[in-house]
């Protein structure tokens, strides 16, 4: 066997970042021998590194404060725009609906005439042909 370090395969990870944990943090070779005398002492690493990333209380509560702040004036602006953009929508929707009814109420007016035409057309020819000599022609009356 040789002495020199081997590489890992691509697909074994590997550590790329180096933590620095907080001061009190004994490092892991300093660590007693009684391992549940040094559970008892020392809070975990784990425990300690979330320590040291956590915020300050007043942190804490500034970030909350701004939090609610800033959900309070989402809500606030959401409702206005909801109000315009009511209004607005109904203007818009308004101005489409009468532009397309400009535009067909001369194609209706076409289609509608022409639809009369033909039924008086129509009409008018059904009571001609059955009403053809049957009727006597007037004829003028004199005084006389």
């Amino acid at each position: 066997m040789t002495d020199s370090p081997r590489t890992p395969p691509r697909f074994v990870p590997t550590l790329t970042t180096v933590l620095d944990l907080a001061p009190e943090a004994a490092p892991v070779s300093e660590a007693p021998v009684h391992e549940e005398a040094a559970l008892a002492e020392t809070p975990p690493v784990h425990a300690e590194a979330s320590a040291a990333v956590a915020l300050d209380p007043d942190a804490q509560q500034f970030e909350a404060e701004a939090f609610r702040l800033e959900e309070q004036l989402m809500h606030r602006v959401l409702q206005r725009i909801d109000l315009s953009l009511e209004e607005q929508l109904s203007d818009v929707v308004s101005a489409a609906v009468q532009q397309q009814l400009d535009a067909l109420i001369p194609r209706l007016r076409d289609e509608i005439e022409a639809v009369l035409r033909t039924l008086v057309s129509e009409a008018l020819a059904r009571e001609l042909s059955e009403n053809t000599g049957s009727t006597p022609a007037l004829r003028a009356r004199t005084l006389g």
